[in-house]
């Protein structure tokens, strides 16, 4: 796993080849590495992905969003339309910034 520190989150690159492995270690044993972070998945080296490997991601978002921190798959192949909508999916890094980004601010626009 390679992590990259950006200002206001992390992104996570897998260094090995199966996405699904990934997604299973991100949960388990990587998670306390990014555990109180913001967090860009960039799963763009994988190519074409199926829907099934994208949703070996989703109950690891589901427990990082309902800790109140940001969780994005980068990946330029999926349609997008076939992602459930509790799964965030963009095609490139900027706009998973740019997604963190909007989340923080309604992050602390609730707190008031």
């Amino acid at each position: 796993m390679k992590l990259i520190e950006k200002d206001f989150y992390i992104i996570v690159e897998d260094e090995k080849g199966d996405v699904k492995q990934f997604a299973s270690f991100l949960e388990n044993t990587g998670y306390e590495n990014i555990k109180d972070k913001n967090v860009v998945v960039d799963i763009q080296k994988y190519g074409e992905l199926q829907l099934p490997e994208l949703l070996s991601f989703l109950s690891l978002s589901n427990k990082h969003r309902s800790s109140k921190h940001s969780f994005v798959l980068v990946n330029n192949t999926i349609m997008i339309d076939d992602v459930p909508a509790e799964l965030i999916v963009v095609p490139t890094l900027l706009e998973a910034a740019d997604i963190i980004q909007m989340e923080e601010i309604e992050r602390d626009l609730e707190a008031f």
